[in-house]
C-alpha cells in the first residue's frame, strides 16, 4: 500500500514548509521536493492545502455508563466521527465503578474497541477505588501498554476517591513511571450545594453551574497539586475550565509540580449562557465541570498560545437531548454530564482559534496533536510528520465553508451543540497508517481498521 500526497504545506508543532510525503507500508518514508510514485500508489494533490500529522483527542467517552444510562455512541459511530473530523487516535477513558474489578473493567472497555474501531485507540485507566487487589489489577494493566492513569475527584460514591486512595494511586503512578490524569473538583462541595439548591427549588439545567463553581475547580487543582508535589507523580489535569483553576496548576508548576493543563473545545467557543436556554434546552450543553463566563475564554485561549495549557480534547460524552438529557427534567443533578464534540473539534478550534488569530498554526497541531503523542507515550509514532511516524494524515482545505449540523453528523446522537455554526475549513483526507478513511466530510475507510496502541510507562 503506497501513497504520495504533493504539494501540500506540511504544518508540525515547530516547522512548516511545502513538501510531499511518501506513506509506504503503514509509515512515512520520504518527505521532500518532487518525490516520485511508486507503481500503483494513489497519488493526492494537496497544493494550496495545509497537511497535518494526525489529531489525537486524549479525552473521550465512547462506551460510558454514566446517571443511570449510557453514552450514544460506540466505536463504529464514534470512530467514524472522530476520523471524519480529522481525529485518528482517540484516547478513551476506561471508568469502572467503585464496585467493579479494574481488571474486569479494563477488558470490558477494550472489548468495545477491539475490532470495531477504525481509529487507533489506547486508554487512561481509571482508578475508581485503591486496595491491595486493586493495585495488583492496576500493575497487570499497566503491564498491557496502558500507561496512564485517571483519577475523579467529584463523583463521591461512583468515581470519586478519597484522599488516602489519592496519595496511594500517585505512589503507585510515581513508582511504575505513569502519569495520571484527575477531574479535579471538590466532591463533599458539589453534593453539598447540589442538596442545597434542589431544596430551594432551584432545579433547572442553569443551577448546573452554581452547584459546582469556579472556586471549587480550582480547589480540586489545588488539592491535587499538593498531593503531587508530596509524591513526586506526574499529573494531566483535564477539562480545565477557567482563569482560577489554570493559576492553581501554574502556580504548582513555578514550585516543580510536574503537571500539564488540559482544555477541551467547548469551553473555547461556548459559556453560560447556553446551559441557561430556556425550557430545558441548556440541558444540551451541562457537562462537568461546567460551561463558564465568558470572560474565561480569552484567558484558556491566551494560556493556549503562550502553551501553559497543553492539550485540547473534548471530554466528548454523548447523550440524546430526548430520553436521557430529559431525565433530569425536575433536578439538574439527574442530567448526564457531556457534549457530544469528537467530530467537531478540529474544525471548530480552526475556525474560532487560527482563523481569529488566536492561536497559529503550529499551537494548533501542538495542542491538538504533539502534545498528547508526547504526554502519553505515542511520540514520534504519532503526533508529528517524520520519518518513520505512522502514516497518520490529515490533509486540510481551508478554502471550504460550511455549517455543522446533526443532520448529517457521524456522531449517534439526537443534536448538536453547535447547530449551524459556521465552519471555515475541514478535513479533505485523512489516512490511518497509510490507509484513506475519510474523504471530504466522508468515511469511506474500513471499520476494525484500528488498533490498541500499547505504550510504555515513561519512568520519570
Amino acid at each position: 500500500m503506497s501513497l504520495l500526497i504533493k504539494n501540500g504545506q506540511i504544518i508540525t508543532a515547530t516547522d512548516q514548509y511545502v513538501a510531499d510525503i511518501l506513506c509506504e507500508g503503514e509509515s512515512i518514508t520520504a518527505i521532500g521536493r518532487n518525490l516520485t510514485a511508486p507503481s500503483g500508489a494513489e497519488v493526492i494533490d494537496a497544493t494550496g492545502k495545509y497537511v497535518f500529522p494526525g489529531f489525537i483527542d486524549p479525552h473521550v467517552h465512547i462506551y460510558l455508563p454514566f446517571m443511570g444510562t449510557f453514552s450514544k455512541d460506540d466505536y463504529d459511530s464514534g470512530s467514524r466521527a472522530a476520523l471524519v473530523g480529522g481525529t485518528t487516535t482517540l484516547i478513551e477513558m476506561c471508568c469502572p465503578s467503585r464496585q467493579e474489578e479494574p481488571l474486569e473493567g479494563f477488558n470490558l472497555w477494550l472489548s468495545k474497541a477491539e475490532g470495531i474501531s477504525a481509529c487507533d485507540y489506547t486508554f487512561h485507566m481509571a482508578v475508581s477505588r485503591f486496595d491491595p487487589s486493586a493495585e495488583e489489577q492496576l500493575r497487570q494493566i499497566v503491564k498491557r501498554g496502558i500507561a496512564s492513569f485517571k483519577i475523579f475527584l467529584a463523583y463521591k460514591g461512583a468515581f470519586g476517591i478519597d484522599d488516602n486512595e489519592l496519595y496511594n494511586t500517585l505512589r503507585l503512578a510515581k513508582e511504575l513511571g505513569v502519569i495520571v490524569t484527575a477531574h479535579c473538583e471538590n466532591a463533599e462541595l458539589v453534593s453539598a450545594m447540589q442538596q442545597r439548591l434542589v431544596g430551594e427549588g432551584k432545579t433547572g439545567p442553569e443551577w448546573h453551574e452554581p452547584s459546582r463553581p469556579v472556586r471549587v475547580e480550582a480547589e480540586g487543582v489545588h488539592h491535587l497539586m499538593t498531593f503531587a508535589e508530596m509524591t513526586g507523580a506526574h499529573v494531566y489535569v483535564v477539562h480545565t475550565s477557567n482563569d482560577d483553576a489554570i493559576s492553581a496548576a501554574a502556580a504548582a508548576r513555578k514550585r516543580g509540580v510536574h503537571v500539564w493543563i488540559e482544555t477541551v473545545a467547548p469551553y473555547l467557543v461556548l459559556d453560560e449562557t447556553y446551559a441557561q436556554k430556556p425550557n430545558f434546552e441548556g440541558a444540551k450543553y451541562v457537562m462537568s465541570p461546567p460551561l463558564r463566563s465568558k470572560r474565561h475564554q480569552d484567558v484558556i485561549w491566551n494560556a493556549l498560545a503562550s502553551r501553559m495549557v497543553s492539550t485540547i480534547a473534548t471530554d466528548h460524552a454523548p447523550f440524546d437531548f430526548k430520553g436521557q438529557k430529559e431525565m433530569g427534567r425536575g433536578d439538574f443533578t439527574k442530567i448526564p454530564n457531556g457534549i457530544p464534540s469528537v467530530e467537531d473539534r478540529i474544525n471548530l478550534v480552526y475556525t474560532y482559534g487560527v482563523k481569529r488569530g488566536r492561536i497559529d498554526l503550529n499551537t494548533f497541531v501542538d495542542a491538538c496533536s504533539t502534545q498528547a503523542a508526547k504526554l502519553f507515550g505515542l511520540f514520534p509514532r504519532k503526533g508529528t510528520i517524520a520519518l518513520g511516524s505512522d502514516a497518520d494524515l490529515v490533509v486540510y482545505d481551508p478554502n471550504y465553508r460550511g455549517r455543522i449540523s446533526q443532520k448529517t453528523q457521524q456522531m449517534n446522537v439526537d443534536y448538536s451543540a453547535f447547530e449551524g455554526w459556521e465552519i471555515e475549513g475541514r478535513p479533505s483526507l485523512v489516512t490511518v497508517r497509510s490507509s484513506v478513511m475519510a474523504r471530504d466530510g466522508k468515511f469511506v475507510g474500513k471499520l476494525g481498521h484500528g488498533k490498541l496502541l500499547k505504550r510504555e510507562p515513561s519512568h520519570f
